[in-house]
């Protein structure tokens, strides 16, 4: 989040997400999308379909799961694909999303809350065998509620967790301009319902609805301040040794690294330009169709 968090979000948190861990990497990307790479290609990789990577740490590591890119309706099968033959049990989810499909969200979160991850915001980065988890990462639009499905859940005072309406996807572009059915209220209406039941359902508050839920597609994201992220009940941890395992202040590989500066929502200077910012508009979810189809919670157009 940005820099003057809430007096109790511990000091070091960034640190211990730069520091990591020394792991084994093991991309398990879907079928029809390619392996997952890092670094310099992240901002692509959000606006991508949904990958999952795992992450095998050793020795004092629970194992995470890297998830970037935007829900779709395939996603929870995808996931599926991706879980079969391992053990999850407890394990984190370093989410780093523009959101998408609002069904596909809620059936994927409701699967997570069953195998009981934890869930975090983070970018996960890869040299050889050395993995860490940075700070400064997106959670936007339906990865908020992606967010709200670990049974523990941690945000960095550097991550970016935003939010606003949901809406018809093919129509998001210029929401004001465009035409809507009575058909199309109903799929809204109706998807808004069971974002309701499933937020009550993983804990989270209305407070969180309502900011959701106040902010149309045309008006910047709403970001959620530190309090703020307590108040909706998305955070339920002050401390990043929760979701993942510390590591010993004397090893060396950790003793070497140091956190980042907090930076703003934007990014300000050319050293900071590997990650780029969120941009204005994303298209994040299939497009409704005239039968019926599916209202997604997209970034506001530019």
């Amino acid at each position: 989040m940005k820099s003057g968090g809430k007096p109790g979000f511990r000091s070091g948190g960034a640190a211990l997400f730069h520091a990591g861990a020394i792991c084994i990497v093991l991309p398990a990307m879907m079928a029809a999308v390619g392996a997952p790479t890092y670094g310099a290609t992240v901002h692509e990789e959000r606006n991508a379909p949904m990958q999952f990577t795992w992450v095998a740490c050793e020795p004092n590591c629970r194992g995470w799961i890297g998830a970037v890119g935007i829900v779709t309706g395939d996603t929870p099968k995808n996931f599926e694909e991706f879980a079969h033959g391992r053990d999850l049990d407890g394990a984190t989810v370093v989410l780093d999303s523009y959101g998408g499909s609002v069904n596909g969200a809620i059936t994927l979160g409701r699967r997570w809350r069953q195998i009981g991850l934890r869930t975090t915001v983070g970018s996960v980065t890869a040299m050889g065998e050395r993995a860490s988890v940075a700070p400064r990462a997106w959670c936007e639009s339906m990865c908020v509620f992606l967010l709200l499905s670990g049974k523990v859940r941690y945000v960095p005072e550097e991550a970016h967790v935003r939010v606003h309406q949901i809406w018809m996807s093919d129509r998001a572009e210029d929401a004001k301009a465009s035409t809507y059915t009575a058909q199309d209220m109903t799929i809204v209406e109706r998807d808004i319902g069971q974002l309701a039941k499933y937020t009550f359902d993983m804990g989270g508050t209305g407070e969180l609805l309502s900011l959701s839920l106040n902010v149309p597609p045309w008006d910047e994201l709403h970001e959620f301040s530190p309090q703020e992220l307590h108040l909706t009940g998305l955070v339920t941890t002050d401390a990043v040794a929760d979701v993942l395992t510390e590591r010993r202040e004397t090893d060396p590989a950790v003793a070497s690294l140091t956190p980042k500066s907090v930076h703003d929502r934007f990014v300000s200077s050319a050293d900071d330009g590997k990650i780029p910012p969120a941009p204005k508009s994303t298209k994040t979810a299939e497009a409704a169709l005239p039968a019926g189809g599916v209202a997604a919670a997209v970034p506001s157009p530019k």
